[in-house]
């Protein structure tokens, strides 16, 4: 993980504290003894990094001293390379114009007291926050037996980031969708972080979630076994277990499959199709004709996949399904004022999506993550109440 963006954070380490000791400490004749101790915490954060970089696994055995630089690297780099990329642009501004105040400093002095509360904040109160979305998806397709039908949709648990001190959060959260009483729960995929004896410990609490048609779910791109270093063999056997470990906790794994759900002779299908991602980045194995093998046109139809980028690219081309319900962009875990940046990446990427034609997209921005960071972005459990009727566009 580390090791993939390594080119941005040496420089993002070096240069502020190069900057400072430059245009700083030295202009105003600091001693050499305290400019060595201003390059002392540059220096160990530098090692630190080429130790995380150059580890061959995308995430080291210890996510605790991930979670500790990353926390670091929060606390102070960021803080101190805005700072003095605030002073040099407040620098160069006011050789422009002739200024001798340096506004980017008040600038800069400015945003890291900012920086330290989302940072805060989203370390240590985010994570712990949970919200209950509640939508109503309206279809005239919707058999009459179904109307008012109620569905809950969860994504992207990320299991191994729940250690012993955030089970609680998850105890709650189950409590919360079983409090809902659905019809229906519905999962879109990442249950894992990298294998699944993560799952393990926490196998009892999602056991207890219960709905009267039961639970469905598909995979994510973190329950592949594309960022673990394994031979063919082991990440075959880790693909199998995890699916056996849906399956122990009593769920409906959907590989790229559906089912039906009845209500005497009415009907409607819950579909899932395996990762649609980039190909590149993501696996992209999803394939709607198998997924709807044998179904009606006048089906109506629930799609489930992880990555919300498919809904345009397979699903609405390909098929009519009605609903389709995502997870995977988590809002980045990060929103303000109701931006995210996962909207420079995401054309749809938290909430409801409706196309003139009356078909949806639902996009759950996440219970859990992998890294355990929320600022404005709780974790959420989504009602969709199912009605029989003209759909509203947005």
């Amino acid at each position: 993980m580390i090791s993939r963006i390594l080119f941005v954070l040496l420089p993002l380490v070096l240069l502020p504290f190069l900057y400072v000791d430059l245009c700083w400490l030295r202009r105003r004749g600091v001693g050499r003894l305290y400019r060595l101790l201003w390059w002392i915490p540059c220096l160990l954060m530098l090692v630190w990094t080429l130790l995380l970089g150059c580890s061959r696994k995308f995430v080291p055995s210890d996510m605790g001293a991930v979670n500790a630089y990353l926390f670091l690297l929060g606390l102070v780099v960021i803080p101190l390379f805005l700072f003095s990329l605030c002073a040099a642009v407040g620098g160069v501004l006011g050789r422009l114009f002739r200024s001798r105040r340096n506004y980017g400093v008040a600038v800069g002095l400015l945003l890291v007291p900012v920086l330290w509360y989302v940072l805060l904040w989203g370390t240590f109160v985010g994570p712990r926050l949970l919200t209950v979305r509640r939508v109503t998806v309206s279809s005239p397709s919707l058999p009459r037996a179904f109307d008012g039908y109620r569905l809950v949709h969860f994504s992207d648990l990320h299991a191994g980031t729940f250690d012993k001190s955030r089970r609680g959060y998850l105890r709650r959260a189950v409590d919360t969708i079983n409090a809902l009483e659905p019809d229906a729960v519905m999962f879109t995929g990442d249950l894992q972080n990298l294998k699944p004896d993560e799952v393990y410990p926490v196998q009892g609490i999602l056991s207890r979630i219960h709905a009267r048609d039961g639970v469905y779910s598909v995979m994510g791109n973190h329950d592949y076994p594309i960022y673990v270093q394994a031979s063919v063999v082991d990440k075959e056997y880790y693909l199998e277990k995890l699916k056996a470990v849906e399956h122990d906790l009593g769920w409906n794994l959907l590989d790229n499959s559906h089912l039906k759900i009845r209500r005497g002779a009415d009907s409607i299908v819950v579909a899932g199709m395996e990762n649609d991602g980039d190909g590149r980045h993501f696996p992209q194995r999803g394939d709607v004709p198998s997924t709807l093998s044998g179904l009606g046109m006048d089906s109506y139809i629930i799609m489930l996949q992880h990555d919300p980028t498919a809904w345009r690219r397979k699903i609405l081309p390909q098929c009519g399904a009605q609903l389709t319900l995502s997870g995977h962009t988590h809002a980045m875990q990060f929103e303000l004022f109701g931006w995210s940046p996962a909207s420079l990446f995401f054309r749809e990427w938290g909430g409801v999506y409706t196309m003139p034609d009356g078909r949806a997209l639902n996009v759950s921005t996440g219970l859990g993550g992998f890294l355990p960071f929320r600022f404005g972005v709780p974790g959420e459990i989504v009602v969709i109440t199912l009605r029989r009727g003209a759909p509203k566009a947005s």
